[in-house]
Protein backbone atom coordinates (compact mmCIF):
# COMPACT_ATOMS: atom_id res chain seq x y z
CA UNK A 1 0.00 0.00 0.00
CA UNK A 2 1.44 3.29 -1.47
CA UNK A 3 1.82 6.84 1.33
CA UNK A 4 -1.11 9.06 0.33
CA UNK A 5 -0.04 11.42 -2.41
CA UNK A 6 0.12 15.01 -1.08
CA UNK A 7 -0.91 16.63 -4.31
CA UNK A 8 -4.47 14.50 -4.49
CA UNK A 9 -5.97 16.94 -2.38
CA UNK A 10 -5.31 19.87 -4.06
CA UNK A 11 -5.64 21.33 -8.04
CA UNK A 12 -2.08 22.06 -9.23
CA UNK A 13 -3.13 25.65 -9.55
CA UNK A 14 -3.97 25.22 -5.80
CA UNK A 15 -0.61 23.43 -3.99
CA UNK A 16 -1.06 23.84 -0.15
CA UNK A 17 2.94 23.97 -0.14
CA UNK A 18 4.13 25.12 -3.52
CA UNK A 19 7.50 25.65 -2.67
CA UNK A 20 8.45 21.54 -2.66
CA UNK A 21 5.42 20.64 -4.17
CA UNK A 22 5.58 22.09 -7.16
CA UNK A 23 9.43 20.10 -8.08
CA UNK A 24 7.72 16.87 -6.65
CA UNK A 25 4.77 17.24 -9.25
CA UNK A 26 7.06 18.09 -11.89
CA UNK A 27 9.44 15.06 -11.41
CA UNK A 28 6.19 12.49 -10.99
CA UNK A 29 5.12 14.00 -14.18
CA UNK A 30 8.24 14.33 -15.91
CA UNK A 31 7.81 12.09 -19.31
CA UNK A 32 11.51 12.55 -21.09
CA UNK A 33 13.13 9.25 -20.33
CA UNK A 34 16.57 11.45 -19.88
CA UNK A 35 15.64 13.94 -17.19
CA UNK A 36 13.88 12.35 -14.45
CA UNK A 37 16.94 12.01 -12.40
CA UNK A 38 17.09 15.98 -12.78
CA UNK A 39 13.31 16.75 -11.83
CA UNK A 40 13.98 13.95 -8.63
CA UNK A 41 17.33 15.63 -7.24
CA UNK A 42 15.43 19.22 -7.55
CA UNK A 43 12.41 17.47 -5.77
CA UNK A 44 14.84 16.11 -3.29
CA UNK A 45 16.77 19.44 -3.02
CA UNK A 46 13.40 21.32 -2.49
CA UNK A 47 12.06 18.94 -0.08
CA UNK A 48 15.32 18.67 2.14
CA UNK A 49 15.09 22.12 2.23
CA UNK A 50 12.24 22.85 3.27
CA UNK A 51 12.11 19.76 6.46
CA UNK A 52 15.17 21.99 7.10
CA UNK A 53 13.13 24.70 7.40
CA UNK A 54 10.73 23.58 9.30
CA UNK A 55 13.05 21.92 11.69
CA UNK A 56 13.94 25.33 12.86
CA UNK A 57 10.20 25.86 13.70
CA UNK A 58 8.33 25.15 16.51
CA UNK A 59 5.93 21.95 16.45
CA UNK A 60 2.93 23.67 15.09
CA UNK A 61 -0.33 22.02 13.78
CA UNK A 62 0.18 22.87 10.38
CA UNK A 63 4.07 22.02 10.59
CA UNK A 64 3.31 18.81 11.52
CA UNK A 65 0.88 18.31 8.63
CA UNK A 66 3.46 19.87 5.87
CA UNK A 67 5.85 17.24 7.69
CA UNK A 68 3.48 14.51 7.08
CA UNK A 69 3.07 15.57 3.26
CA UNK A 70 6.73 15.56 2.88
CA UNK A 71 7.15 12.23 4.22
CA UNK A 72 4.33 10.63 1.75
CA UNK A 73 5.90 12.99 -1.09
CA UNK A 74 9.20 11.20 0.08
CA UNK A 75 7.97 7.53 -0.25
CA UNK A 76 6.26 8.43 -3.30
CA UNK A 77 9.60 9.83 -4.92
CA UNK A 78 11.33 6.49 -4.00
CA UNK A 79 8.48 4.69 -5.46
CA UNK A 80 9.07 6.61 -8.90
CA UNK A 81 12.96 5.66 -9.07
CA UNK A 82 12.79 1.93 -7.59
CA UNK A 83 14.59 2.95 -4.81
CA UNK A 84 14.66 0.43 -2.05
CA UNK A 85 14.02 1.65 1.40
CA UNK A 86 15.36 -0.36 3.93
CA UNK A 87 14.76 -3.40 5.66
Amino acid sequence: MSAPDPLLRHSSTTLRYPEWQRPYQAALLEVDPKRPADRVAEAEAAIFGRLEQLSEISGSQEGKAERHAIHGAIYELKMQTGERFPD
